[in-house]
């Protein structure tokens, strides 16, 4: 006994240490680290400068909130310009979100969620505001397929509003087309308004379409002009569907 006595006396603090490193390890495997964690952040809580782990929680879902409620401002904001712009068309048209786009056909082609059972047909006119957006080339019962005037397989035929010198235009994968004009001399001038001509078999004639950004008189076979396009193509969620024949201005 006086023995183990005199051994207590001699090592008793490497046995208590010894203790505690064991239970601290067993505790940390049966909590995965989780209780030593919160002990550390107990202990230096007093030198922390920044913001706790709860604190951070909490203005993360804060910010989460703020986004979440600037995402619907911006969709209400979006939904009151479209109301706007049907209010004031004479044709009351479709409106149709848009629910597909390809990264790799950007400027190409857009997915609407409307179809044939809300009455829309291939080759009807999609606009928005700012003018015309493309044509329908085919329908499913719930969907449409639109090829927008920015495809560079898009003809449209446009004439220049104030002079009425006509030609056609064609798409450049980009918010810019080009109009090649049927005249050797045409009247026109930077700004200029663009739209559809009277002649135009795909569309309603006085469509606004874009306006002229520069003109070459000497490009060969004919004179051209860069068109701006009215309508913003690449940033739009909604648009109104309206039959070929009917012009909604």
């Amino acid at each position: 006994m006086y023995t183990l006595r005199r051994w207590w006396d001699r090592y008793w603090a490497q046995v208590v240490l010894v203790s505690l490193i064991v239970g601290a390890a067993s505790i940390a495997k049966a909590t995965q680290g989780a209780a030593l964690f919160e002990l550390y952040q107990l202990v230096t809580r007093p030198f922390q400068s920044g913001p706790t782990q709860q604190e951070q929680l909490i203005n993360a879902r804060v910010l989460e909130l703020q986004a979440r409620l600037e995402e619907l401002e911006n969709q209400n904001q979006k939904l009151r310009e479209l109301a706007g712009y049907k209010a004031q068309q004479k044709e009351q048209g479709i409106d149709a979100p848009i629910i597909g786009r390809s990264a790799d056909h950007w400027w190409q082609q857009i997915t609407l969620g409307r179809g044939a059972r809300a009455g829309i047909q291939e080759g009807f006119a999609v606009t928005a505001p700012g003018g015309l957006v493309g044509r329908v080339m085919s329908v499913t019962s719930n969907t449409s397929r639109v090829l927008l005037l920015s495809d560079p397989s898009s003809r449209v035929g446009v004439m220049i509003s104030r002079s009425r010198f006509m030609g056609i235009m064609r798409g450049s994968s980009t918010n810019r087309a080009v109009m090649q004009f049927f005249e050797k001399t045409p009247d026109v001038r930077r700004g200029d308004l663009v739209t559809t001509s009277s002649i135009s078999h795909l569309f309603p004639s006085g469509l606004p379409v874009g306006r002229v950004e520069s003109v070459d008189l000497n490009k060969n076979p004919a004179p051209e002009a860069v068109i701006t396009l009215s309508a913003p193509t690449s940033t739009l969620e909604w648009v109104v569907v309206y039959p070929s024949h009917a012009n909604p201005e």
